[in-house]
């Protein structure tokens, strides 16, 4: 037996030369040294792949009875182990955070996602440096490592491509290679990528085929087998989270058309279809009990007529962008049986960061930012239906209704953000290792949790929790390895207590028992009364009896509840989820949220070339009048091209040239689009052109007027109907002299976007009221040096 003599508690592993002979000669006879070794784990430590879906609910995959099919799920449970009591954060960015540490969300900082981030400890989304993330733990201790897919853990502060980089999956994360995307959801056919720290555009088009989650599994697929070529010795982590099925829902329309009237019943048809197949796979048990709607998601009956069409292809998009999904983690699994190594590598397929999504409103959207901004009533069913054949191509950003995401999260309540029941917090979950699992297709129903998965890797791998990383003592992992439950079907369940926490929405188990409280509802964003925390009434199950949480036991059982209440608000404060936090727009304010913010002041300066500014690294232009100027040096046979851009097709705005000519374009959320044209082209040389919005006031998302300007002249006037009152986008973002991903106006595309000319600056400035309309260098000095 080989002993492993490297002290891994103390990463990285101190170097410590053993004392012996050193000679004068090398050439002396004497001469010994042992030779250099590369850096590995211990002797048997498996390859390490874990892939997590985003957004989808226990009841909707094929592999737990759901109607969107799954074959390679299917396969690699057929080989491995289904658990199905493992339960997740209910929001994304928690989870994942939670999953890369194996500490519970708050103790990590994330309590919510990063948008939402405020001063308060648990919601700081700044991880701590005494918790490192699993892949330095690995990566210090000999395995390759990368990261392929959503990286929605970057406090918002530092999302910028100035970084800083502590939190990046290639930065201070752990991972050698990163390949995706950074925040919460992306375009699936023009996302925003970096490579590294570096951003990269899509190696190809829509129109050429591309996809994002295909693109991603061509990388994950050639890194595998890059490093087993030139490190075959060395184990990998390869942790695959392509941002799918997260909306926007975007598939190839062949995928969607497979489901073409297997939808036609809707919503609570298809939660008994679904239940039924559950008890007929036994993924969960014969005695389950199928939960009953709430009053505040509607019945399929109750749905207009006239929308059910839509609501239908809603559904068969989804179902095939899941399947499209699985299909592609299916080829990366594929190129690791190709090479031999399936038999050591541990698989880890979560089938979803939280219960199925309910953000899309009760009737679904074409442009989910709709709702986001509290504008969905601009989606009527007359528009609805006359968008539905674009669900799911490049020029639709969807998602599906309410009841869809409550049906696929069968037989459990409620959905994604509600941390207290079940639909949001418990998701499917397979593991596969032949070297290590013997009971091929068992079934285990241990509770476990998310925060397990780090602490049974390194079990699996034979490494120790570090008890310091980079100098920084470590606290210890908050989960329990789950290797126990791999050989025993019948083993008691190591982690038998876990608190919940979204938005309000709480919740504890212990012992089999959960007590949970219900305290927002997730598609209500704005408007609607909150109850004081203490109001919210508590519910009572007994998961030995109701796998699903069908009888609530509070009246029956009053002690109980209230030792568990009492046991959930001891969690709360030992993992820093306290003070309770339901507010909403004051959380979207970083003054407010206590937040830094990258940008401060009323104006800000832009050179050319600068790009992929998410919006949390510009001025903010909305519900205020400003103005944006740019120094431009037009050629002599005339300008053309973005000057400056931000958001895209589907909400935001413009400035740039047509045929020699400024245009200022507002796009509202795809659905209007305002055009302010100049009457003459701009004349070779340098000038200012300037565009000034002067906002109409009187509350949010109003319109304004327009004017155009060259080197203070006016020569366009024109009016904004409406604005976007809070956010343009979760992907999109600000480009100088061009415009990445997609554009804001049809008169261009981003391969035709550049400008042609130089410009030398832009600046945005708010709220002012520059009676000269210039820009002297003088104040652009001024504005520089404020921000210094």
């Amino acid at each position: 037996m080989t002993v492993d003599r490297h002290a891994r508690t103390m990463l990285p592993i101190p170097d410590r030369p053993r004392p012996g002979l050193t000679t004068y000669d090398a050439k002396d006879p004497a001469t010994a040294y042992p030779p250099i070794e590369p850096l590995l784990p211990p002797a048997g430590a498996p390859n390490v792949l874990v892939i997590l879906l985003d957004d989808v609910g226990f009841g909707a995959s094929s592999v737990f009875g759901g109607p969107c099919r799954t074959p390679v799920a299917e396969r690699l449970a057929a080989g491995g182990l289904t658990f199905n009591r493992f339960h997740t954060t209910a929001l994304c960015a928690p989870t994942r955070q939670a999953l890369l540490t194996g500490r519970n969300h708050h103790s990590v900082g994330m309590g919510s996602i990063t948008e939402t981030a405020t001063s308060a400890p648990g919601n700081s989304s700044l991880r701590p440096n005494t918790k490192a993330p699993l892949a330095m733990t690995l990566k210090l201790n000999g395995y390759s490592t990368a990261q392929f897919g959503k990286c929605h853990e970057v406090p918002v502060w530092q999302s910028s491509p100035i970084g800083p980089f502590d939190a990046w999956p290639s930065g201070g994360g752990g991972f050698e290679t990163f390949y995706g995307f950074i925040g919460g959801e992306n375009n699936q056919w023009e996302p925003a990528l970096y490579e590294g720290t570096t951003p990269v555009e899509p190696p190809a088009t829509p129109e050429e085929g591309y996809h994002l989650t295909e693109d991603l599994a061509d990388r994950a697929i050639g890194w595998i087998r890059t490093q087993k070529a030139l490190a075959p010795d060395k184990p990998f982590f390869v942790y695959f989270a392509p941002g799918a099925t997260h909306a926007p829902h975007h598939v190839p329309a062949e995928w969607a058309d497979r489901y073409k009237g297997e939808f036609a019943d809707g919503w609570d048809a298809q939660r008994d279809k679904t239940f039924a197949r559950q008890k007929e796979l036994g993924v969960i048990p014969a005695d389950a009990e199928l939960t009953a709607r709430h009053d505040e998601i509607p019945a399929w009956d109750d749905m207009p007529e006239d929308l059910k069409a839509v609501l239908e292809r809603e559904m068969e998009v989804y179902a095939g962008f899941l399947e499209h999904t699985d299909h592609h983690v299916g080829r990366v699994l594929d190129a690791v049986e190709d090479l031999g190594i399936l038999d050591d590598t541990l698989v880890y397929y979560i089938i979803g960061d939280n219960g199925a999504s309910a953000e899309g409103t009760v009737n679904g959207a074409f442009n989910e930012m709709a709702n986001f901004n509290g504008m969905a009533a601009l989606e009527t069913p007359e528009f609805m239906r006359s968008k539905m054949a674009e669900f799911g191509s490049p020029t639709s950003y969807n998602h599906y209704a309410v009841g869809w995401a409550w049906a696929m999260d069968t037989p459990f309540q409620w959905t994604k953000q509600v941390a207290s029941h079940w639909g949001g917090t418990r998701n499917g979950t397979i593991v596969h290792w032949p070297r290590a699992i013997h009971d091929k297709g068992g079934l285990r129903s241990q509770f476990t949790h998310v925060i397990d998965i780090a602490p049974t890797i390194l079990e699996a791998a034979g490494l120790p929790e570090p008890t310091q990383v980079n100098g920084v003592q470590q606290s210890p992992m908050e989960g329990r390895s789950m290797l126990y439950a791999f050989e025993d079907a019948d083993a008691p369940e190591s982690h038998d207590l876990q608190y919940f926490e979204m938005f309000g929405n709480r919740g504890i188990y212990h012992q089999g028992w959960s007590a949970v409280t219900k305290h927002r509802t997730p598609w209500v964003m704005v408007g609607g009364a909150l109850p004081a925390f203490d109001d919210d009434v508590w519910e009572l199950y007994d998961g030995a009896t109701d796998y699903s949480q069908a009888r609530d036991l509070a009246r029956e059982h009053p002690e109980k509840l209230h030792e568990l209440q009492r046991l959930w608000l001891i969690e709360a404060v030992k993992y820093n989820v306290l003070p309770l936090d339901d507010r909403t727009a004051e959380r979207l304010d970083p003054g407010m949220a206590g937040r830094p913010t990258l940008i401060r002041g009323d104006s800000q300066l832009f050179f050319p070339g600068m790009g992929r500014l998410s919006e949390n690294s510009v001025v903010s232009i909305k519900n205020r009048s400003f103005s944006v100027t740019a120094e431009v040096d037009v050629p002599e046979d005339g300008g053309q091209g973005v000057i400056i851009a931000q958001g895209g097709r589907f909400g935001g705005w413009s400035l740039y040239l047509l045929d020699g000519a400024a245009r200022f374009v507002y796009n509202a959320l795809g659905i209007h689009r305002f055009t302010i044209s100049a009457g003459s082209a701009v004349a070779p040389g340098i000038h200012q052109v300037r565009a000034e919005f002067a906002y109409d006031g009187g509350g949010l998302a109003k319109g304004g007027d327009v004017t155009i300007y060259y080197d203070g002249a006016p020569v366009g006037t024109g009016r904004v109907g409406l604005t976007q009152p809070m956010v343009f986008s979760a992907d999109e973002t600000t480009d100088i002299g061009y415009e990445s991903g997609t554009p804001v106006s049809d008169d261009y595309t981003p391969q035709t976007s550049r400008f042609r000319g130089r410009i030398n600056w832009v600046q945005i400035d708010l709220g002012t009221d520059d009676h000269d309309h210039l820009i002297d260098p003088d104040e652009r000095v001024r504005i520089a040096m404020a921000r210094q």
